[in-house]
Order: C-alpha cells, then sequence, then structure tokens
C-alpha cells in the first residue's frame, strides 16, 4: 500500500470510515440511533488514526425500538432516552470536518449516504463529501466471492468479528481494517496506484438533501 498511500492526490486526505445504526419504521426512511466515525490519514505509507468520533441518537418519539433492534444492537430505548438528538449530533459530528479534503468511506455506502442526507441541514460538510464503498472495492479486488456481507468479507480476510458487532465503533474499527487490507491487496495487484484508481473503483457521489417540506398554498 505504501505506493498507493503516496500518490500526490492523497496527500492531506483524510479518509473518514463511518457507520449509522438504526431503526426502519414502517412505510418511512430509516431513522439513525447511533453513529461512529474514525478518520484516518496517509502518512509514511500507511493510515494512522488521527480522530474518532461516536454517540447514541435519540430517534422522534414516533418511532420505537422494537425488541429485534435492541437485540441485534443491544441498544435500548432507555439508552437512547438519554441521547442527543440527530440534529445536535450531526452538527456535532460535522464541526470536527474542519481541515478538508475527505472521503467518507462505508460498507454499503449508499446507506450511509441516504442518512446523511437526510441530515443535510445540520451538517453540510459531511453531506457534500464523497464516498468509497467497500463493497465496490471488494467486488473489484475478488470479484465472485458470492456474499459481499462485512461478516463475509471479515471472514475471507481473516479479520476477527468483533463480539459487539452491529455497535457502531466497533463496525467502523473493522471496517477500517477491511479498507486497509483491500488497498494494500489491490494496491499489490496493480489495482489502484491513485485517488482517481479508487473513485472509479468505488467512488460514490453524494446523495441529494430530500426536498424541504412546504406549506400548503391553499
Amino acid at each position: 500500500m505504501t505506493g498507493l498511500l503516496r500518490d500526490p492526490s492523497l496527500s492531506g486526505l483524510t479518509l473518514v470510515v463511518i457507520d449509522f445504526e438504526g431503526l426502519t419504521p414502517t412505510g418511512r426512511p430509516a431513522e439513525p440511533t447511533e453513529v461512529a466515525a474514525l478518520a484516518l490519514r496517509p502518512e509514511d505509507g500507511r493510515l494512522v488514526e488521527v480522530g474518532r468520533f461516536e454517540s447514541l441518537i435519540r430517534p422522534p418519539t414516533d418511532v420505537p425500538v422494537t425488541a429485534r433492534n435492541a437485540a441485534q444492537t443491544g441498544i435500548t430505548a432507555q439508552m437512547l432516552a438519554r441521547a442527543d438528538p440527530s440534529a445536535v449530533v450531526m452538527a456535532r459530528l460535522d464541526a470536527h470536518l474542519s481541515a478538508p479534503p475527505y472521503r467518507l468511506v462505508a460498507h454499503h455506502a449508499p446507506t450511509e449516504a441516504g442518512m446523511i442526507a437526510r441530515q443535510a441541514a445540520h451538517c453540510p460538510t459531511l453531506a457534500a463529501t464523497p464516498l468509497l464503498d467497500t463493497i465496490r472495492l471488494a467486488k473489484a479486488l475478488t470479484p465472485g466471492l458470492g456474499s459481499y456481507s462485512l461478516d463475509n468479507l471479515l471472514a475471507h480476510y481473516g479479520i476477527a468479528r468483533p463480539a459487539d458487532r452491529h455497535r457502531a465503533m466497533p463496525d467502523v474499527t473493522v471496517t477500517a481494517l477491511l479498507l486497509e487490507r483491500l488497498l494494500t491487496n489491490g494496491n499489490a495487484a496493480g489495482q489502484w496506484s491513485t485517488l482517481r484508481d479508487l473513485d472509479t473503483a468505488a467512488g460514490l457521489q453524494p446523495k441529494r438533501p430530500p426536498p424541504a417540506e412546504q406549506d400548503a398554498l391553499f
């Protein structure tokens, strides 16, 4: 990966690995209940952590935490009742993004892009940042795996599955390890040697925020 991380286009770039946990109410978009982000910067041919952020997010009062949600993530309604709402949390996260340029990195990045777009009013920097999808990187590097779920890719690349999988920071941490493995192996195989190569293989532009609701004219 040394050659890739010394590409001039990566100089000064911060890769922000991000993950949301959320609830999906019937007939409505997903509502975030937790977010975590891990900032990585290329230094001397390797990725070095330069910051991290994590927070629970209180969902709207009409979006319940189901028993299934709580069993999967360990996040209970009682935990969320003490958390700040999404507007506060996302603004706090966005305030950390003060030294561009950035690329967001996520596993199945369209999901994270959608979550961010719906919060764009509170996190304008985050909402304008392009993404890289580790699923697309894995498909380009290792076609024919069958499943590109995070668990399957962790097993394929020999990365230990965290005990508290489906919490945002553990998922971000192993996604960062997966990213490093994909960058290293892809660079060694000649798949990518520049940021442009990564964008071509796995880039995703930010999603447009949904239109603001307008009061009825009549």
